[in-house]
């Protein structure tokens, strides 16, 4: 657990490392081999051999207490560093953002437009987005852009969408190659229409080694399906003798989720528009120990101002991950699918049949 992190190494220091502050940790300074998610820090696990190691593909924290005499390595950002907000601490950044964009349809009607009005304005706020995320230094943005119940919705209407999303990867395509944009999919694409399948397919290919920021778009996308196909995977090695029972983990799964696309798995904050307050099925597994964020505008008119709105109540927050570290208990328990959300104010000792009538 992190508070109770021992003045001696974690792990040996490898070479070029570097020091920076960890947000979460109060009063603490660590030596850092790579950047990552705070939340991939909690799977560090130990292995014969080794003080302590991280288990799963991606990149982790290797931590250990920064010495006083090291002050002078301390990461020094420069005027190569992107441009913020002067109400944003840069230390505090999240390096991943989740966004369930809802409203679109709501929009389009208050204002007596057809619904695809309201899914071509929501494109134009997304494209703001992404333009916020590269200039403030965010790594990665996963945006859930059609769920698997929306192949429920109206026939035409999913014509539409299906129809929106490819034009919008053809006229973005080389505004990503120039812009050194990683896109990545998640979801069962095979059900797409076979045309867009493929533009998907290439412009992931064409795309891949782009570095400056990821954008990863959730099509046909469940979280409780990328849960079921992850398992399928790893009881398929099982059957082919590749692994043990026992050998079964959270790393193991996490390698098996569609999220593995990302150095970054795990979003620090998730954004959910138009009011509502539910997660509807989406990164059940990744979003464990996400802060999440609450907006009442429709996703049309989320803006520069809503995105700092959400940011700055993010940085405001001390993230505790329970009692300083992930227990497989509580990753495990993350099916909050289609569950109301009612968040207190009150201490935990303060609740009372008041705020309970109150939810």
């Amino acid at each position: 657990m992190i508070s109770s992190l021992s003045p001696q190494p974690l792990i040996k220091p490898n070479t070029g490392t570097t020091l920076s502050p960890i947000p979460h940790v109060q009063n603490q300074r660590f030596k850092l081999a790579s950047h990552v998610c705070p939340s991939e820090l909690l799977s560090i696990r130990k292995r014969p051999g080794s003080a302590c190691a991280a288990t799963t593909q991606h990149r982790r924290y290797l931590l250990f207490p920064a010495e006083e005499e090291e002050e002078e390595r301390e990461v020094k950002f420069t005027s190569d560093a992107p441009a913020l907000a002067e109400e944003l601490q840069r230390e505090s950044m999240p390096r991943h953002v989740a966004v369930i964009m809802d409203g679109n349809r709501r929009w389009a009607h208050l204002r007596g437009l057809p619904v695809g009005s309201g899914y071509e304005a929501g494109v134009k706020s997304l494209k703001t987005l992404v333009e916020l995320c590269c200039k403030w230094g965010i790594r990665v943005l996963t945006v859930f852009a059609f769920s698997s119940d929306n192949w429920f919705r109206p026939e035409v209407e999913v014509e539409f969408l299906m129809s929106l999303l490819e034009s919008g990867v053809k006229e973005e395509k080389e505004s990503f190659i120039r812009e050194r944009i990683r896109i990545s999919v998640i979801g069962d694409t095979s059900k797409l229409p076979k045309r867009l399948e493929e533009l998907v397919i290439n412009v992931v290919e064409t795309t891949k080694n782009n570095t400056r920021f990821q954008l990863i778009v959730a099509v046909s996308y469940s979280g409780q399906y990328d849960l079921v196909q992850a398992c399928q995977r790893i009881a398929m090695k099982v059957k082919d003798g590749l692994i043990e029972p026992n050998d079964v983990s959270e790393s193991l799964i996490e390698q098996e989720l569609e999220t593995n696309c990302t150095e970054f798995p795990y979003p620090d904050l998730l954004i959910r528009t138009s009011g509502e307050l539910r997660i509807s099925n989406f990164m059940l597994w990744q979003l464990a120990y996400t802060e999440l964020f609450f907006s009442q505008s429709l996703w049309p008119d989320f803006g520069e101002a809503e995105f700092l709105e959400a940011l700055k109540s993010f940085q405001q927050r001390r993230r505790h991950y329970g009692s300083g570290g992930v227990s497989s208990e509580f990753a495990n328990s993350c099916y909050v699918v289609y569950i109301e959300l009612f968040f207190a104010q009150s201490p935990r000792p303060d609740f009372s049949e008041a705020e309970f009538l109150e939810s």
